[in-house]
């Protein structure tokens, strides 16, 4: 039981680096397509408008971490708490590396999805969107806005397609056993 609670530690801690990994990852790639979305928004939302940073790719991947680690925190507790259930370490480390997997597979492909539903439907939308009005580039701006929401939801998604997985292994091996 140590090792597993062992597994279980080294899971949240590895979850929080690896989700700050892909916050900044994702925040470099979505400032390559709208600067204004962090420089008129996730700046001051962060408040690192005026805090003596000149670099602001240095901000963005500060934003990235910070935005982060908690979506890893709690998907770190989530996919350790249900290994905890598997049989044994190696099906734990099995079945935690697989959820893992998940979330980052579906992170990044509903991020993809994002940014074409960002380009190309959103900005044709006859809605009132909550965002600035000073814009140089509107639909830049939404897509990388939308980037980041399909990116959420993926993780989520994929949270939930880890846990299903976890408890496939578990079902299987229950079956097995018998």
């Amino acid at each position: 039981m140590n090792n597993k609670i062992g597994l279980l530690i080294l899971t949240i801690i590895l979850s929080i680096i690896l989700a700050c990994i892909y916050g900044i990852i994702h925040n470099q790639i979505s400032y390559s397509i709208s600067e204004e979305y962090f420089t008129v928004f996730k700046f001051e939302q962060f408040g690192l408008w005026e805090n003596g940073y000149r670099d602001e790719r240095l901000k963005v991947s500060l934003v990235g971490g910070l935005s982060t680690w908690w979506f890893g925190l709690i998907f770190g507790i989530i996919n350790g708490i249900i290994g905890l259930t598997q049989s044994n370490i190696k099906t734990m480390r099995k079945s935690i590396i697989g959820a893992t997997s998940r979330i980052f597979i579906f992170a990044i492909l509903l991020g993809l999805i994002g940014v074409l539903v960002g380009f190309f439907i959103i900005p044709k939308l006859n809605i009132d969107w909550n965002i600035p009005t000073d814009l140089f580039d509107r639909q830049s701006f939404l897509t990388a806005g939308t980037m980041h929401t399909f990116s959420y939801v993926g993780g989520i998604i994929g949270i939930i397609c880890g846990i299903k997985y976890q408890l496939k292994i578990k079902k299987a091996n229950a079956q097995h056993s018998i």
